[in-house]
């Protein structure tokens, strides 16, 4: 009810305001600083009302116009740079109650009560960290400074926000690997140590933690963390043993050749965690491939090969009986590419790439030339790093981006590797990072 009755009350203000300037017939005349708004119809131009609180110089507004013909609105920021707003975008994105929802941070404007071609009735600098916008149906939008910069449509302001939102970008290795190597105890204690520890495993795809109990559980302390835990056919946590009658080629202690986990899920998981319990005695390494640095190697290398695997989908089939019953059936192209051409995931497991593949008889040949092209530069041994995880470690990598294997080992009664794993999805993850940045910079 408030503020229904506050809207009223600020439109009488407006319209009072308007109501002065024509019948003073002097349209550049400035209200009085005690008026909440300073409209002047078709001036658009115009200075502060009153000094503002004190916020960074790149973040204060030196003077703002409307670009009627293009439909911006163009702002001039007191360090020199400019940004240009679109009418439609600010309309859409208007942050009062009426329109936005702020305990949700969601927004309540419907698209149906959009008109795209609005125009605006006025705008004008409340102060160096405000501007107010009349629309034509007399609708008042206020957009804080701050706001405003930080979506700045310049090409330099969204690729740094996009840094900001997903992480800085990957930073590529080979066999010269200096793996990650962090505190398990520090990432479960302190929110620097836990934003350190996802930065970290989104710049490399890799981080080991150490100092871990070696008992059975930890993992989902670990998935708390952060959130939840991704629920797969195997369960939230699943036991990597030899074992008999094994229902993947995993639970076996023969050689397990580069892949990634679960391309025979629709959405494979992002992010998977292995706890070393027991290691072998003998063999059981394990190998870690940057698959995002191979596909670069290889688009270069052989670009036609890059485009197969990029283009062609591949079947994928998981079937068997684990925390239940499934018979999964997926199609990927191996190297999946995002709308900007960028490789986003690599879906390859030799193991549940099905014989059933679903392309014309012509394409299957050169699609195996591509994949064999591709794997020969993965086991090159410039791009493979091999360590030997211990009792107490926790290794976390991208599973979109790495390729993982492990080497032979000898099993028997007395000793046996053991394993425990489990599955995020990047979206769980990068929430966790977002919300531990937003904290770590709020005032105290």
């Amino acid at each position: 009810m408030w503020s229904v009755l506050t809207k009223h009350i600020m439109k009488h203000k407006v319209h009072r305001s308007f109501a002065s300037v024509l019948l003073s017939g002097r349209k550049n005349r400035s209200f009085p600083i005690r008026c909440p708004f300073l409209w002047r119809r078709r001036q658009h131009t115009v200075k502060a009302v009153q000094e503002p609180l004190a916020c960074s110089p790149s973040a204060e507004i030196q003077h703002v116009d409307a670009m009627d013909t293009e439909r911006f609105i163009r702002i001039f920021w007191k360090d020199g740079s400019q940004s240009l707003y679109p009418f439609v975008w600010l309309r859409d994105n208007c942050q009062c109650p009426g329109c936005f929802l702020h305990s949700a941070k969601a927004r309540k404007f419907s698209v149906e009560d959009l008109n795209v071609n609005t125009g605006v009735k006025n705008v004008i600098l409340s102060n160096t960290r405000q501007i107010s916008v009349l629309w034509p149906d007399e609708h008042i939008s206020e957009f804080d400074a701050e706001w405003l910069k930080r979506r700045c449509f310049s090409k330099e302001s969204r690729a740094e926000i996009q840094e900001e939102l997903f992480s800085p970008a990957c930073r590529y290795w080979g066999s010269d690997l200096q793996i990650p190597v962090l505190s398990y105890e520090e990432v479960l204690r302190s929110d620097e140590g836990a934003l350190k520890w996802i930065t970290t495993l989104k710049k490399f795809g890799i981080v080991l933690l150490d100092g871990v109990p070696a008992a059975q559980g930890e993992l989902i302390t670990l998935g708390k963390r952060i959130g939840f835990m991704r629920l797969t056919f195997y369960g939230y946590t699943w036991q990597v043993q030899d074992k008999k009658d094994a229902n993947n080629v995993a639970y076996t202690s023969e050689k397990l050749s580069l892949h990634t986990d679960y391309p025979a899920l629709q959405y494979p998981p992002g992010v998977q965690f292995l706890h070393c319990l027991k290691q072998a005695e003998v063999g059981g390494e394990s190998e870690v491939v940057d698959g995002f640095h191979v596909c670069n190697q290889l688009k270069e290398l052989d670009p036609e090969a890059f485009h197969i695997l990029s283009s062609v989908l591949v079947d994928f089939t998981d079937t068997g009986v684990d925390y239940c019953d499934f018979s999964l059936q997926s199609k990927h192209s191996i190297i999946e590419l995002d709308d900007n051409g960028h490789v986003l995931r690599i879906n390859f497991n030799n193991a549940t790439r099905d014989s059933v593949f679903d392309v014309p008889v012509e394409q299957v040949q050169p699609f195996y030339a591509a994949l064999k092209k591709f794997v020969s530069l993965m086991n090159d041994a410039t791009n493979v790093f091999c360590y030997r995880m211990k009792p107490g470690h926790i290794v976390t990598f991208d599973n979109w981006r790495l390729l993982h294997g492990r080497r032979h080992y000898q099993s028997d009664e007395r000793v046996s590797r053991h394993l425990e794993g489990s599955y995020l999805d990047w979206d769980v993850v990068l929430s966790r990072m977002r919300s531990l940045a937003q904290s770590l910079q709020a005032p105290k």
